[in-house]
C-alpha cells in the first residue's frame, strides 16, 4: 500500500510539474492562434488534453494522500 501511495504522489507531482511547461510552449507555438488573434483548434485540443491530465493529477495526489493516511 505504502509503495502504491508513493508512486500515485510522484506521478502527481511529474503531471503538475510537465504539463503547464508543455501548455506554455503550446500557447506560443505560431498555429495556437489565427490571425486575429482567436485560439485554434490546436491550442484547444491542448489545452483540454493538458486540464484531464491535470484532474488525473490531482485524483492521483488525493488518493496517494488518502492512502499514507489510512496506513
Amino acid at each position: 500500500m505504502l509503495l502504491l501511495a508513493i508512486l500515485l504522489l510522484v506521478n502527481a507531482v511529474f503531471n503538475a510539474a510537465v504539463w503547464p511547461t508543455f501548455y506554455r510552449r503550446v500557447a506560443k507555438d505560431p498555429r495556437a492562434r489565427d490571425a486575429n488573434g482567436k485560439a485554434t483548434r490546436f491550442l484547444t485540443v491542448h489545452a483540454v488534453l493538458i486540464a484531464a491530465a491535470l484532474l488525473l493529477a490531482l485524483v492521483s495526489a488525493v488518493a496517494a494522500i488518502v492512502g499514507l493516511i489510512r496506513l
